[in-house]
């Protein structure tokens, strides 16, 4: 891992710790998903927030929000693909949550493989 990745790690980590509990170990543990899921993409602060991207110095490729709700984002800069059945061309880009369960985990590795492949 090169200075430029680890000093971005830090800066994830740390904006993490800086959370309140609960959501401060819901969001540690949707980190830990991402960075196992994909071990590619590279933790970074993207405008003020965790993110991960493909290099320390290229645009996020998913972001985690800690605003009114907890959100996984994918940014502008994935390939993103339509839906299909009931939701047509509707490219699924953000999912809120407030806790993370065995099923909720299991997705977001999907969601992270899929941006990362």
């Amino acid at each position: 891992m090169s200075s430029k990745d680890e000093k971005n790690l830090t800066q994830v980590i740390d904006k993490i710790a800086k959370m309140d509990e609960p959501r401060r170990s819901v969001v540690r543990r949707v980190h830990d998903v991402i960075v196992a899921a994909a071990p590619t993409l590279k933790p970074r602060i993207w405008y003020g927030m965790p993110a991960y991207a493909v290099s320390a110095s290229t645009p996020a490729l998913v972001t985690l929000r800690n605003d009114e709700r907890l959100n996984l984002a994918l940014t502008e800069k994935v390939d993103f693909r339509p839906a299909g059945g009931a939701d047509g061309a509707l490219m699924p880009a953000a999912w809120y949550f407030e806790t993370v369960d065995e099923v909720t985990e299991k997705r977001i590795v999907e969601i992270i493989r899929s941006v990362a492949s």
